[in-house]
């Protein structure tokens, strides 16, 4: 694949508002996130006044965002084969049942440590399951050079209401009650379903059935697998997720016991840092102009880390309001930067499995940091939790030395749509196969380095998109004849697999049609293969069998 200039370079920051629907959905989201926000810092609270070890506290922050590590690629795959405005319409219905459900349960002194976690852990299995979907939809809803400023605007929408939303928060908890948090959160579910359930998106057609559930989410691992740059990216969200989601789960540790403040001082530090992620949302899309992709994050990672360490050593709440401003910056620039790099390096029928990887990677290291660094803080107590978590993250940019992440690049992913079903003398039914497939080539001595180069590429593309068993041969008889072999299971994913080629992936068929010296095109060769075992073999009845 070759890299095309970046189209985000024309375009700012607030373009995708031209888009009514985007504008629509972003602002019952900021709603939403609102009432999210506020019953974040309602369980926060509320677990420090019941729970009896900062293991248990800390474990809120894990509850959290474990359902996304464990939940998202059966998401993803399900906001690939569905339609996505119905997958969002069920899990926003959801989490306001759960939520009402949170509400009545506190409201009658039901609740303990383990009650409030499952709880928590129900409502943000309904994120995980929505979050896929409504990545995905930003592709479909603005123009693909508009999507880096779409996940910034997200990103920036999500962190004004963090801005303010825990600050009310806490003044809701310590006014009414966490009771009347999470009922606050019950209420903002419904300004987005009635958006979503008014939006009539034009949903393409396929003329290929759905794939089964198991089928899909191994297609979109195997996309992952085959695709060495979102490799990288998941190392480094997995990385930045496990060193910074120390600073948000011991943040209610460091406004109780560091700083010796209430939950108005916890709303008002997760204001801080909602402050900063909305300055860090809007420079974003300037310095991924002005910066390689590996500068930006390494500096996400060593900004994290200063946040980190000023809160551990920090005595004052205005001081360490003012190290989670810059925290807040290098967390938006972070995981916004990889959102953005893995859908622009994705196409439209696996991003949202792709997106589900990526963020159970980064959730997941979220989670199992929450833990480590809570199992810390309960042994050592939070500063040297957050003091390891520091230099954990400068560990984290580090990585960047040897797995650097993919320059910045504009691919054209959309469907080359140029496979036409051939002509079969033979009657197969969508289910018959195996399917092998043999294309020949004949190539001049000296394109052959060239030509294996080129290959090589062939084949990762073939088996990202579902070729099995992929080889090259060469003729031994004739060396300037070379094939290439692989199979499909079915003539059905044949089918769909010709169907996965993009205009990038074109490139590499264009560069081997030209290095082929034969007088006719690449000859193509299909054939089902066919058993010959004792009990399929034809018997003639008179006469001896050949051999």
């Amino acid at each position: 694949m070759i890299d095309e200039k970046p189209d985000s370079e024309s375009v700012s920051a607030l373009a995708p508002f031209r888009h009514g629907i985007f504008r629509a959905v972003w602002g019952a989201s900021l709603v939403s996130n609102f009432g999210g926000l506020i019953q974040g810092v309602g369980a926060a609270w509320m677990m420090t006044t019941i729970a009896t070890s900062p293991y248990q506290v800390a474990l809120v922050q894990a509850s959290t965002t474990l359902p996304i590590m464990l939940f998202a690629l059966v998401a993803g795959a399900i906001a690939d084969s569905f339609d996505r405005r119905k997958v969002m319409l069920v899990a926003q219905t959801f989490m306001l049942v759960v939520s009402a459900l949170l509400t009545a349960f506190t409201y009658l002194d039901l609740i303990t440590p383990w009650t409030l976690l499952a709880f928590t852990f129900l409502i943000d299995s309904g994120t995980a399951l929505n979050s896929p979907s409504w990545q995905a939809s930003v592709g479909d809803i603005v123009p693909r050079n508009k999507v880096p400023a779409a996940v910034a605007l997200n990103s920036m929408g999500f962190n004004l209401t963090r801005s303010v939303g825990p600050a009310i928060g806490g003044i809701i908890v310590a006014a009414a009650g966490a009771a009347a948090a999470f009922a606050a959160n019950a209420v903002s579910y419904v300004g987005l379903i009635v958006v979503l359930a008014r939006w009539k998106p034009d949903v393409p057609v396929s003329a290929l059935p759905r794939e089964s559930l198991g089928a899909a989410m191994g297609a979109g691992l195997r996309y992952v697998a085959m695709s060495p740059n979102i490799g990288k990216v998941l190392v480094r969200g997995a990385a930045f997720g496990f060193s910074a989601g120390a600073v948000l789960a011991l943040l209610p540790l460091v406004a109780r016991d560091v700083v010796r403040g209430d939950a108005l001082t916890y709303g008002i530090m997760l204001g801080a840092f909602g402050i900063g992620a909305v300055g860090g949302a809007l420079i974003s899309v300037r310095l991924r102009q002005l910066l390689s992709s590996e500068t930006m994050v390494r500096c996400a990672f060593a900004g994290f880390a200063a946040c980190a360490f000023n809160a551990a050593i920090s005595q004052h709440a205005w001081q360490t309001s003012l190290g989670l401003l810059v925290g807040g910056a290098c967390w938006v620039i972070a995981l916004s930067h990889f959102n953005v790099t893995v859908q622009m390096a994705t196409p439209r029928w696996v991003v949202g499995r792709v997106l589900s990887v990526y963020q159970t990677a980064t959730f997941g290291g979220i989670a199992l940091g929450s833990w480590i660094w809570g199992v810390v803080a309960d042994a050592h107590g939070a500063e040297t939790a957050l003091i390891a978590a520091a230099i954990a993250m400068l560990a984290g940019g580090a990585v960047g030395l040897v797995l650097p992440l993919p320059q910045q690049q504009v691919l054209n992913l959309d469907p080359l749509n140029r496979f036409k079903e051939p002509h079969l003398a033979l009657d197969l039914k969508p289910r018959s196969g195996p399917i092998a497939i043999m294309i020949e080539y004949v190539i001049r001595h000296e394109d052959e380095a060239e030509f294996l180069a080129t290959m090589a590429e062939r084949g990762r593309i073939r088996r990202r998109d579902g070729a099995r068993n992929w080889t090259l041969a060469r003729d031994l008889e004739n060396p300037s004849i070379w094939i290439e072999h692989y199979h499909t299971p079915t003539w059905l994913e044949y089918v769909r697999h010709n169907g996965r080629i993009t205009h990038a992936d074109a490139i590499v068929g264009e560069r081997l049609r030209a290095l082929h010296s034969g007088d006719e095109p690449p000859r193509v060769r299909r054939v089902i293969e066919r058993p010959t075992t004792a009990g399929t073999a034809l018997v003639p009845a008179k006469g001896p069998i050949e051999h």
